[in-house]
């Protein structure tokens, strides 16, 4: 019998992931559909009902759910509860699990690269959704510090002080504070939303160079204005569709317990722009 797998989220028609999945199920002949399920943010307790009535195998779970469906699960796993987030649950006779991926999924493209996190200075942009992820997943690299730089300080206070707890050293700046000071680090993460509208670069990338590592996590367009600026700077880039990927195989093999068609699925992403 065929198994379902959905995504839940309000919008959710632009989502890639059922592109990335199908095309995974065809790469290894899996009797699986996938399926973008919209459910607005006052019914997520009946759209979790109705997945549970058709014997739904797993879904993720995207903005506006990630972290009210936290009370809706059985179980969870330890990256959900550091993150306070889940974004892929599993469904096993009615009992839900669930995993987030994110941090794994931010961390892959280092991984893939052999690009070294351990005693690098990074310096985050933004504050919000993913961050938490973010930051959690270079305290697990041993990462020397962070400098979260977001416009609403209290954000990043917050943020900072996640940091501390999970042995993170960190401080915090205004986003337009940054000025000049982006050569000084080594990892450079964009995870605020600048960009998705083809705007200008948050901060300025001067004096970065070749060793310098900047990631943004936008992956609509791929090529951003902060990831253009880097190029010009010659420093290696990591781009979101890059964590979009890592987040999607991960989810895949916590579905099928099987490593995923990589690269079946990349193609299907990039496909998709």
């Amino acid at each position: 019998m065929s198994k379902t797998f959905a995504v839940i989220g309000d919008p959710i028609s632009h989502s890639l992931s059922p592109n990335i999945h199908s095309a995974a199920f065809r790469e290894l002949n899996l009797d699986c559909v996938y399926i973008g399920y919209r459910i607005p943010k006052d019914e997520l307790e009946s759209g979790i009902e109705g997945l549970k009535k058709i014997k739904i195998e797993g879904f993720n779970v995207t903005i506006p759910h990630k972290i009210r469906i936290m009370k809706y699960l059985d179980k969870i796993d330890e990256s959900c509860s550091l993150i306070g987030a889940a974004n892929t649950i599993v469904n096993v006779d009615g009992n839900l699990k669930g995993y987030n991926t994110d941090m794994d999924g931010f961390l892959e493209p280092f991984k893939k690269k052999g690009l070294e996190i351990k005693n690098s200075k990074i310096l985050l942009l933004g504050a919000g959704g993913a961050a938490r992820a973010i930051v959690a997943g270079f305290a697990k690299e041993k990462a020397k510090s962070i400098t979260i730089a977001n416009r609403t300080i209290e954000n990043a206070e917050e943020l900072s002080e996640f940091a501390g707890k999970i042995g993170l050293a960190s401080d915090v700046l205004k986003i337009e504070n940054v000025k000049d000071t982006a050569k000084n680090y080594d990892i450079i993460v964009n995870a605020t939303s600048v960009g998705l509208k083809n705007e200008q670069s948050i901060i300025s990338l001067d004096g970065i160079n070749e060793k310098t590592i900047v990631y943004d996590i936008v992956y609509m367009p791929m090529n951003t204005d902060f990831i253009k600026k880097a190029k010009e700077n010659n420093a290696i880039v990591i781009y979101g569709y890059e964590m979009l990927l890592g987040q999607a195989t991960r989810a895949f093999e916590i579905w099928h317990n099987m490593e995923a068609p990589y690269n079946a699925m990349k193609k299907a992403l990039l496909g998709g722009f």
